[in-house]
């Protein structure tokens, strides 16, 4: 195919085809069917878009950078009722977002991640954070901090680390019903409620 865009990419496969008389019907063949996935998942974004705009919790959870309504909802959904958690870094361990450890006598070994927990949310906010560090234009605490753990260590400590930075200040932002902020210099802002 070569280097297309996403507009050109059904005219550079009828192309190719061109000529040739199987292939073209199987070329358009494949095109009818991707047409129809596409229109039908435009039907499915619509409906989660509505589902996000209509509920005010939604709402407030996706002014946190890299979270949009495919994880707002999920984080929504997953955790239900905020007020089961007394503690907010708690929810990092109930998604598995903290690591592992076995001790015995003088041994204390750190591990990996426990993945506890929903495995479907806890992948949504790992790319969530992803986001933060890679597509995020804005700098915020959040970012920066995690910038610093990837020059530290490596890229995916970080973005774990953010995840579970993230869902603390997602939890901290449905229990106190404020917007994040980019930076702390804002009064109430969910950063300030996770700090430790």
């Amino acid at each position: 195919m070569g280097t297309v865009t996403r507009p050109k990419w059904e005219a550079r496969a009828r192309e190719l085809a061109e000529g040739r008389e199987v292939l073209e019907q199987i070329v358009e063949s494949m095109l009818r069917v991707r047409a129809l996935l596409l229109e039908e998942l435009a039907t499915v974004e619509g409906r989660l878009v509505s589902l996000a705009k209509s509920d005010p919790v939604t709402r407030l959870l996706m002014t946190a950078p890299g979270v949009g309504v495919v994880v707002a909802l999920s984080f929504r959904s997953a955790v239900d009722d905020p007020t089961r958690f007394r503690r907010t870094r708690d929810i990092g361990s109930w998604l598995g977002l903290t690591p592992g450890r076995w001790q015995s006598g003088k041994i204390d070994i750190v591990g990996r991640i426990t993945k506890a927990g929903d495995a479907r949310v806890r992948t949504m906010l790992f790319e969530a954070a992803a986001s933060i560090l890679g597509r995020v234009r804005v700098m915020s605490q959040l970012k920066a901090w995690g910038l610093r753990i990837a020059k530290r260590t490596c890229m995916k400590k970080a973005i774990v680390a953010v995840a579970r930075k993230l869902v603390t200040i997602l939890l901290a932002m449905w229990k106190s019903g404020t917007a994040f902020w980019a930076t702390s210099q804002n009064p109430g802002s969910a950063w300030d409620f996770v700090q430790a």
